[in-house]
Order: C-alpha cells, then structure tokens, then sequence
C-alpha cells in the first residue's frame, strides 16, 4: 500500500509558469542575454536546474544565480492557483492517513507563501524545497521521516522528478499537467502516466483504503530542566498549538529508545530519570494535519545538560521553557494537555502555583 506521497510543487500542484518563465527572462534581461518565449522556455528548461542555466546563463555561479532568481520571481498571489484536481487529491490524501511532503526545487520561502496563500500548508508534513538534484536528496529525505520506499510514491511532472523517484526504488507517477510532455515524460518510464491528479485515487484503492491503514505507535516526552520548567513546542502538524516532542517507533527499537532518538533528533537533548506515565488512544484527532489513528506512548524525563540547548528540527518552528502554571494556560494540543493533567494527578510534576 502507497503510505506516502512525496510531491514535486511546480507543475504537480501549482501553476506557476508564468512567475518563473518572467522571473527567467528577468534574469537573462540583467546579464544581457535574450529572452525566451513561453515555448522556447518549455523546450529548452530541464532540471536538475544548473543544466538549463549553465546553458542560457554559463558564466553566472550558481549563488547569484539563486539571488536573482528571488529578486525577479514575483511575491503577488492573485494569478496563483492550484493546478485542476489538485486541492481533490490533497483532501483524498488526507482523508486516507497518508503522509505528504513537498519535495522541489523552488525556493522554500517562495513555496510556503504559496502554499500558506492556497490553504494547504497545514496539509504537507514537509515542504523540503530549494533542492538541486532530486536524485541525490530524497534518499536522505526518505530517512530522516522513516518512509519505506515500497511504500511511498513520488508524484511530479518533469522527467528528472521520474529520476529521483526510480533512484530512490520509490512509486515515480508523471502527470501531464506541467512543464513537460507525456512524449517527454514516457522516456524516463514512469510507473505510471496520468493526465492530471483525478485519475489517482482509483489507481491507490480509493477511500476504502483508508479502513486498512493501522494504529500507529508512537512515543514522547514531557520533558524538565533544573528549575522544573517543561519543554513545550509549537508544530503546524497539530495546528500551530503547544505538545511535547516524540515521533513513531522504528522496527527493532524498544520504546525508550525510540524515545531517546526522537528526542535527540527533535530537540538535540539527551533524556535522563525517563519514567513511563500512560498510553493514549488518539484516534482522529481533530487538530492533526490528516486523518490518523495513534497509540501515544507518553513518558516524562529529564534532560542530562545543566543549560540544555534546544536544537529544533524542521518538524517544528517554535520551543520554550516554561512554568507548569504558564503551560496550563498555553494553547496546548488535547493529548499534551491529558499528559500534564495525568501527571499533575500522580504527583510528577507538583502543583500549579
């Protein structure tokens, strides 16, 4: 079963061709060179990116290259908008569990605008973007977020998307709705061909799919500094509110030390006086980003480091240190606050002063 789907953004699920044919041309307008034409561009733009511009611009190192893509790449939205079927599939793809995650060449800060202006960041776990070659970074992309590639499909519309895909042993699907042709496409031999994003939900088993996916079993950990202060973070995966951090068990680990890598990963802590404290049952939680069934494996720690520096990574945008009477009134997500509650009750953590 395909769990995961990785995206390409241009062409895939926007239709940004005009921002980046005027953002191109304005580059080649401040080096002098000639200007291409819609079909020209077309024709000629390949990725991984380098190729085309050491083409069209050979002398210009790939840094400013960069730079001047951002400064003729327009930041208006109003002619932006989501590829036909696109928003469908999106909300197919939640409603069935599965994991999404962007994966492009755009700019990030150009993506997540977009993304935030369309209404569907909150739908991707990760928007991994300003990547060079696709073909070198989603190995390490499969990695860090633990997908299985025989259960993961990579959804894009240029051939060197389908590259990355077959390189990675994941599902590669073309879709004609972008930069390049099915003729162009075909030569790269994707798994599968589609003429836009409404044909996939019957090609990956329709929404009865969703009734196979099981629970999935995680573990986190309230967690305390010398003062008594809790870590709490802020993740658009729970609706930008307040949790603790943790991730999914990995085949073969025990769960502390699923624990004590998640952490580490999530916060650059190390755990110390880990006590196990309760199992949640989160079955369609209302604030996650997608359809999902939990077993939240909860636990409570300490860090070992007398000044603890917090690390986050791209899981999540916000930390802080906090009074347990300051974390009551944060907007915590529901299990986070069922943790504290639970161990308030059982005398872990004191009184609310």
């Amino acid at each position: 079963m395909i769990r995961n789907l990785l995206f390409d953004w241009s062409g895939t699920l926007v239709d940004d061709l005009p921002g980046v044919i005027s953002a191109v041309n304005g580059m080649l307008r401040t080096a002098g060179a000639a200007e291409l034409t819609r079909e020209e561009f077309r024709a000629r733009f390949r990725l991984p990116y380098t190729e085309f511009f050491a083409e069209v611009l050979p002398d210009v190192p790939l840094q400013r290259l960069q730079q001047l893509y951002l400064e003729h790449f327009t930041h208006a939205h109003e002619d932006l908008h989501l590829l036909p079927h696109a928003l469908e599939f999106i909300q197919y793809a939640a409603a069935t569990g599965r994991r999404m995650v962007v994966l492009s060449s755009a700019p990030l800060e150009h993506v997540t605008a977009q993304a935030q202006a369309l209404g569907v960041r909150d739908a991707f776990e990760l928007l991994r973007c300003g990547v060079v070659d696709k073909r070198e970074e989603i190995h390490g992309l499969l990695a860090d977020l633990d997908m299985a590639p025989e259960e993961t499909a990579f959804i894009g519309d240029m051939r060197h998307d389908i590259d990355a895909g077959r390189a990675a042993g994941v599902v590669s699907i073309a879709t004609c709705t972008g930069y390049e042709t099915a003729a162009q496409l075909l030569t790269s031999g994707p798994d599968m061909l589609v003429p836009d994003l409404s044909r996939l939900p019957a090609l990956l088993g329709g929404l009865g799919a969703a009734d196979k996916a099981y629970p999935v079993a995680t573990v986190g950990a309230l967690i305390l500094n010398e003062a008594g202060e809790l870590l709490l973070i802020r993740t658009h995966k729970w609706s930008h509110r307040w949790g603790i951090p943790g991730g999914k068990i990995k085949r073969g680990e025990t769960c502390e030390e699923a624990l004590i890598r998640e952490i580490q990963e999530e916060t650059a802590l190390t755990l110390k006086d880990i006590a196990f404290v309760m199992v949640q049952d989160c079955i369609e939680p209302p604030e996650f980003q997608r359809s999902a069934h939990f077993l939240l494996l909860n636990y409570i720690a300490r860090c070992t480091e007398a000044q603890p520096q917090v690390v986050l990574n791209e899981e999540a945008q916000a930390f802080r240190w906090v009074p347990l009477a300051e974390a009551l009134e944060m907007d915590l997500n529901i299990p986070t606050r069922v943790l504290i509650d639970e161990c308030v009750r059982k005398g872990l953590l004191g009184k609310a002063q």
